[in-house]
């Protein structure tokens, strides 16, 4: 292999990250398996959605080696240069999911790469997403509509991302008339003023009446590594695991 050749071979995980990460994603699935046994749920009815936002392309391919095929990532452009990058230099069918907040001004670039938004709050926002994934399709960068969550706000605090309850209605009626968009469910983060099962128990309600008028929008994402297993026991369809699979946040990020 020549100079030039080599410098454009990707990077890869040691031998002991990967085994690290194959450790971490062993006892994820466990852990996960045994909260669905508990709460009398099919594992399969659950998706494990493994967090890399701050992580390396080369966690990622590891990570593709161990079976992993969607990934949530929080930061653009970071995201979406990663998303590129390994779409590019693999054959296997990758789901990268936008589980952060999103500035407006960068709808347009998460519009290109994001299978799914979890975090859908706003009108705007959610008109902005629209035009970018209207864009995207034209342009031939993306071939299917945008999947999105309602990110809700289970506390009402101004500073938190979310929609508030009393505001969820008009929020998710609006998302639903958007061509371009296909509203799947509610994303919920338990804040930290009282227990996981106290949010998790809230969220499952308010789910019920939202399910009762929007019935295909079953997905549920809610719980991740400290609260998984109260999540999983109020419904949630997709835990999204970052610390407990990668490890601590690296010092600098890529």
């Amino acid at each position: 292999m020549n100079d030039a050749e080599d410098a454009a071979a990707p990077e890869v995980a040691t031998p002991e990250r990967v085994a690290e990460l194959s450790d971490n994603l062993d006892a994820a699935r466990a852990r996960l398996a045994q909260a669905c046994t508990a709460a009398g749920r099919d594992v399969d009815d659950v998706d494990l959605l493994v967090v890399t936002k701050f992580f390396p392309a080369a966690d990622v391919r590891a990570l593709i080696g161990l079976g992993v095929r969607a990934f949530g990532e929080s930061r653009e452009p970071e995201a979406g240069r990663k998303a590129a990058e390994l779409r590019a230099d693999t054959a296997e069918s990758l789901a990268f999911h936008m589980i952060g907040q999103i500035q407006r001004k960068k709808a347009k670039t998460v519009g290109r790469w994001a299978d799914r938004v979890h975090s859908v709050d706003s009108d705007r926002l959610a008109d902005a997403l629209d035009t970018a994934v209207a864009a995207a399709l034209d342009e031939g960068d993306r071939h299917t509509p945008l999947e999105v969550l309602l990110q809700l706000n289970l506390d009402s605090d101004p500073d938190r991302g979310g929609v508030v309850v009393g505001d969820l209605e008009a929020l998710a009626d609006h998302v639903a008339g958007l061509e371009h968009l296909r509203l799947r469910g509610l994303m919920v983060i338990a804040p930290q003023t009282e227990t996981p099962e106290v949010w998790m128990e809230r969220a499952a309600s308010i789910r019920v009446g939202f399910l009762d008028r929007h019935p295909d929008a079953v997905e549920f994402s809610a719980g991740m590594s400290g609260d998984l297993d109260e999540a999983v026991r109020h419904g949630s369809t997709c835990v999204r695991v970052g610390t407990a699979i990668m490890g601590a946040r690296p010092i600098r990020s890529p």
